[in-house]
């Protein structure tokens, strides 16, 4: 029985042969020749669908170059398709189709390589960059890109990858080699550490209390100039330095108090000479350094208050205000860290913003408050000798701390 396409012989269903293929058996008659040839009719239907669905798919979609494997495999599979109907016009439109295909990937990868280039240029430009945290974000924006652009042609592939790769690898390589050497650089400055500590209690152990506190002075200005390490291994150092410094100083305080007694211009060179470097303490970055040394001032000053003239009431109130100065700013970095647990790694200017607001909430409640003791002031008399003595004394400290936050916040505001 023939078929356009084929043919059942020896109840055996060929299919003519095409494209230089020759017939072949595709089945073998079940019922009778009618249906049968009308299966195989049906499963050319069937796979002709197929090769419409998947123009249409692809016409449809932006990422046509996808659909290259798809359609290879299908038209693979028509040459042994079982089924009767004319293949040839459905391979000759998949073969049109894979040179369209085709050219849309080559365009997509010349353009694909442009990018590519562009990103190596880039890379380039900043492997060498020391700005470690902002160029590695760069660069992971960088790796992102280079992964979301396409493949290239496979003669570039090799040498794009390369080129990407070794910038990358500088930039990488060198924030590690810069870290290693700070670690190294770290372990170094912990042994400087180390031996001022000794030092300290080299000092501390002297029976001259006038030598050993000079040592004191030399070593803390050492520790000051000395290099970085993590904040966890050089505490525990700072804290013992500080301890005994604290008590070089305390001894040699005693020895000077149990000395002759200082005649009143000497008393006021001296409660000039301390507010002085108050003053200087007061224009500092807060630091547990400027906080130890402004209480070793205040000790200073204390047998110096006691005894002093009359004429010395100005410099008392400047280093009054100098010294809590110091205190509040303390204070200010204390507050800060403990609402944002980030506070150390922001920049400067982050900081000094951080400490601004905080401020102005301070100096806010500061001007309540002192108006709330102006209206008791006014509102309340009393009988008591000392009241007005009293209320004065609350309204000066009241304004003195208002003063200090206004200091403090201008110094801020101009950074």
């Amino acid at each position: 029985m023939e078929h356009p396409y084929g043919y059942i012989k020896d109840d055996k269903v060929f299919l003519k042969g095409f494209l230089g293929q020759p017939d072949r058996i595709i089945g073998e008659v079940k019922e009778d020749k009618a249906s049968t040839l009308k299966y195989f009719e049906d499963r050319f239907a069937t796979v002709t669908e197929k090769v419409e669905n998947l123009k249409k798919d692809i016409e449809e979609n932006q990422n046509k170059g996808s659909f290259l494997m798809k359609l290879i495999h299908l038209r693979d599979s028509l040459m042994q398709y079982d089924a009767l109907g004319d293949f040839v016009p459905l391979i000759e439109d998949l073969n049109q189709l894979e040179a369209y295909l085709e050219d849309i990937i080559k365009k997509n990868r010349e353009r694909n390589l442009e990018i590519k280039r562009g990103l190596i240029l880039e890379a380039e430009t900043l492997k060498n960059n020391t700005d470690w945290k902002e160029t590695s974000e760069l660069f992971k924006e960088l790796k992102l890109r280079w992964i979301k652009t396409g493949p290239v042609e496979k003669e570039f592939e090799e040498e794009i990858e390369n080129s990407f790769n070794t910038a990358v690898d500088t930039f990488f390589e060198n924030r590690k080699q810069f870290f290693e050497g700070l670690a190294l650089q770290a372990e170094e400055n912990i042994k400087v550490y180390e031996d001022l500590v000794r030092q300290a209690q080299e000092a501390f152990n002297n029976p001259d209390a006038k030598k050993a506190f000079e040592i004191s002075k030399r070593i803390q200005k050492e520790w000051k100039a000395s290099g970085k390490v993590p904040a966890e291994k050089r505490q525990p150092l700072w804290d013992e330095f500080s301890k005994l410094n604290n008590r070089i100083f305390s001894r040699f305080r005693r020895e000077m108090q149990s000395g002759p007694r200082l005649n009143p211009r000497e008393v006021i060179a001296k409660m000039e000479s301390i507010t002085e470097e108050m003053k200087k303490l007061a224009y500092q970055e807060s630091t547990p350094m400027v906080t130890s040394q402004a209480k070793k001032l205040q000790a200073e000053w204390k047998p110096l208050s006691q005894t002093r003239p009359r004429d010395a009431n100005l410099i008392t109130r400047n280093f009054i205000f100098y010294s809590e100065i110091v205190f509040e700013k303390s204070f200010l970095n204390r507050l800060a860290i403990s609402k944002y647990d980030d506070f150390r790694d922001k920049s400067d200017e982050e900081q000094a913003k951080i400490k601004i607001v905080i401020l102005k909430d301070l100096l806010h409640r500061d001007e309540s408050e002192l108006r709330t003791v102006k209206e008791n002031s006014e509102n309340f008399r009393s009988q008591e000798p000392d009241f007005e003595i009293m209320m004065r004394r609350k309204i000066s400290a009241f304004r003195r701390k208002i003063d200090v936050k206004n200091f403090i916040l201008k110094e801020l505001s101009n950074k």
